[in-house]
């Protein structure tokens, strides 16, 4: 139900953009811009040795003061960003990796994702390690101020195994990057409060005293829209708790059912990631 809605209010309140670029591969560090009035979008290469059996891109999006664009759970209302590569050379998969996002809130409700510029770093296998590895980016995402702008833009790129001179710029992404620990090793419990039709969830989180902390949390997959996680009152010395309302399930799901949750937590610029089960 709110996936259906984020959909229909950037349809309705947008005018869609199409962007293409055809140009030849280039062999360098990144590919043209391709820009709107709004933002602009380019492949970048990080250094990559030759005959090396993963190699690392990323997909740079800028953007205009005063607009964002969403991570891959947009929160209230929003879209998240589509990556795919069809027609690419010698490529036997791209995992997209997502930098921890920020929270947003404005009339429309709270919205998670980036502002100003995000570097979405890649991980490429090619197919033939001994051979050179060509890109061909569809990006589809919305650029958001107080209306949302859809954007459709294509670019390519050819990955050489040579240095590249923005690497530092696609390591800083990668640190940013939540890495994945245990919910032992994050100091983090889930339970349910209540056995009604949207029960409460409780989020036991050992923070330091004083730490700031952002929460948010997806559910086992892309059709749930679980709402973002409030501050709630109560937690001992050395802990926070956080709440949410368990809706935005899929059609038909029992809601008293077992779930794998993905929770990601940013605290002191060093972000995680915690998959739990809720029982």
């Amino acid at each position: 139900m709110k996936a259906n809605h984020r959909i229909r209010s950037v349809a309705l309140a947008a005018i869609c953009v199409s962007l293409a670029f055809a140009a030849a591969a280039r062999a360098d560090s990144a590919s043209v811009w391709i820009r709107d009035s709004h933002s602009g979008l380019r492949l970048i290469a990080g250094t990559n040795n030759a005959g090396a059996e993963t190699l690392r891109a990323g997909i740079d999006i800028s953007l205009a003061p005063g607009w964002h664009t969403y991570w891959r759970y947009p929160g209230d209302s929003g879209v998240p960003p589509r990556f795919s590569f069809p027609g690419s050379d010698n490529v036997a998969n791209v995992e997209v990796l997502y930098p921890a996002p920020h929270a947003f809130t404005d009339e429309a409700g709270t919205t998670i994702g980036y502002k100003n510029e995000v570097l979405f770093p890649l991980r490429i296998v090619p197919r033939d390690k001994g051979k050179p590895v060509t890109l061909h980016l569809k990006a589809d995402y919305a650029v958001c101020e107080k209306l949302c702008v859809p954007v459709e833009a294509s670019t390519q790129l050819t990955l050489a195994g040579a240095t590249s001179e923005i690497d530092a710029a696609l390591a800083a992404a990668e640190a940013q990057v939540p890495k994945q620990v245990s919910a032992a090793e994050a100091g983090l419990t889930v339970r349910r409060v209540g056995d009604g039709r949207k029960p409460l969830i409780l989020v036991d989180l050992a923070v330091p005293q004083g730490e700031k902390v952002a929460l948010f949390v997806e559910g086992p997959t892309s059709e749930w829209a679980l709402p973002i996680p409030k501050p709630a009152q109560g937690a001992p010395a050395g802990h926070r708790y956080f709440s949410f309302e368990f809706d935005g399930l899929p059609p038909g799901v029992d809601p008293k059912g077992h779930f794998d949750l993905t929770f990601t937590i940013e605290r002191n610029h060093q972000p995680i990631e915690v998959k739990t089960h809720l029982d």
